[in-house]
């Protein structure tokens, strides 16, 4: 089995080379980051789309990705629980699947986290430059990935602790727009009264499903993405101090946050307003829905709320990238580099090759946005639906493996193995299929699938090639033995 890296207690930093990663988050940084890992920034930005598409049965497409990513969870779960590593997911297809599989997910997963460092790092600077405009965009996303890049090399505890109060804010702000547009939607919220509010938004503007039952699966396609970041806390766990019951409990929680924070926030924007309101699109949602409710600056408010959960989605993309690349070095499929440690357990060349990859990916974002970046974000953007469909295949074996080594550490189980996962494999399948029937606009499903399986075709063939000398060195040292 793919050995865990060393875990020590954190010390003071001498600056020389160090044991391994060191279990610097506490039990409140790992609740808080299994919670607001669900919650990015897609989910304030993106939702408006996937509403006038599909109407309010955009809850159903939310719910039937929620449904995949609850049973994702559960398998990697099951496998993380049993070998908590910071390679979660690519240490597990390696050791169940091969090498070539964990090699090539790693990555991918790597590549998809980078990318989306200057996704949402120009996102950020976007919001700063209203803000501030005497200091220019590209300044802002300079400033923004400094900062933090600053805080993850200077201990796993930083990164925690930054993690925390990000996503507390998230968690918050979500809590208390669920409140608050629960209290108008049933007509008792003091001193507001919405017009507009009320459970016959559901049905009344051309019924729940009003551009047909086809617009679900199209919804599915806006909303898919979104869920990425629920893994995060499967890779934060090695540096707990109890990984099993880390991830135990993060992964037992995954229904009530997706439920909670999903589609508990998307039934309320379309209670508060119909559909097919204009604001919805020209403003956003959730800025439509409070709106909606006579609440001052709602643009503003909702402004500071994404730019927190872009800065969320920077501190834990940075740090999940460098310690999959870490765990990619430990492994032998990366530099050696990548697996050194300081002695505050910070994988220091990890941090500093994923942020200049991002900030690489920065520049190609002002110089080329319409080709060089335009590849990037479409060869990543299916990249989360490899990493899920890998899970399910990588568990389908795991399972025999823990069973028949170690049964003890089964301390989450899969539900209904192997029909369930064989069931969540195929609709993950499905999902990508669908995706090439979309061939709207430069970002569609089609050119992004497409562009993505490219990369990976080419990654998976890397992995191959660099499999075949280590597997004819394994004969010839067996052969010598004999």
């Amino acid at each position: 089995m793919t050995s865990r890296p060393t875990l020590t207690k954190a010390g003071p930093g001498t600056g020389e080379p160090g044991p391994g990663l060191q279990a610097g988050l506490k039990n409140r940084h790992l609740s808080m980051i299994a919670i607001g890992g669900v919650i990015g920034a897609g989910l304030f930005v993106g939702s408006s789309s996937g509403i006038a598409t599909a109407g309010p049965g955009i809850l159903l497409s939310y719910a039937l990705v929620g449904t995949l990513v609850v049973l994702v969870m559960r398998m990697l779960g099951e496998m993380s629980a049993a070998n908590p590593t910071s390679g979660s997911f690519s240490a597990h297809a390696d050791r169940a699947l091969g090498r070539w599989a964990g090699f090539s997910i790693g990555w991918l997963y790597w590549f998809f986290w980078v990318v989306v460092l200057a996704v949402e790092a120009t996102a950020g600077a976007k919001i700063l430059e209203g803000w501030i405009p005497a200091v220019p965009q590209w300044g802002w996303a300079l400033i923004v990935m400094v900062v933090l890049t600053a805080t993850n090399l200077v201990s796993v505890g930083s990164y925690g602790e930054f993690e925390f109060w990000f996503a507390g804010i998230k968690v918050v702000a979500i809590g208390a727009f669920i409140l608050t547009g629960g209290l108008a939607v049933f007509g008792v919220l003091p001193g507001v009264d919405s017009d507009k509010a009320g459970f016959g938004n559901l049905t009344d503007h051309g019924g729940f499903l009003p551009n047909g039952p086809g617009t679900i699966l199209t919804g599915v396609l806006l909303v898919v993405f979104s869920f990425m970041g629920s893994e995060i806390a499967t890779l934060a766990a090695g540096e707990s101090e109890n990984p099993r019951q880390a991830v135990t409990k993060s992964t037992n929680s995954i229904i009530w946050r997706i439920g909670v924070f999903y589609l508990g926030s998307i039934f309320v924007v379309v209670t508060l307003l119909p559909w097919n309101d204009a604001s919805i699109e020209k403003e956003g949602s959730y800025v439509a829905a409070l709106d909606s409710l006579g609440i001052a600056h709602a643009g503003q408010i909702m402004n500071v709320i994404v730019l927190t959960s872009v800065l969320s989605c920077l501190n834990s993309g940075l740090y999940t990238a460098s310690r999959m690349a870490f765990s990619l070095g430990e492994r032998g499929d990366a530099p050696k580099a990548f697996a050194r440690t300081t002695s505050r357990g910070v994988p220091l060349a990890a941090i500093v090759s994923s942020v200049v990859f991002g900030f690489v990916a920065v520049f190609f974002n002002y110089r080329f946005p319409d080709s060089v970046f335009l590849f990037l974000v479409n060869s990543s953007g299916a990249v989360a639906l490899f990493v899920w469909l890998v899970i399910c295949f990588s568990q389908l074996r795991m399972r025999r493996i823990i069973q028949r080594e170690a049964p003890e550490k089964l301390v989450v189980r899969m539900w209904l193995y192997p029909y369930l996962t064989w069931a969540t494999a195929a609709l993950i399948v499905f999902v990508l299929g669908y995706m090439l029937t979309d061939t709207e606009g430069e970002s569609s499903g089609r050119t992004t699938v497409l562009l993505s399986l490219l990369v990976a075709a080419a990654v998976v063939a890397v992995a191959l090639v660099k499999e075949k000398p280590a597997k004819k060195e394994t004969v010839h040292s067996r052969t010598t033995a004999g």
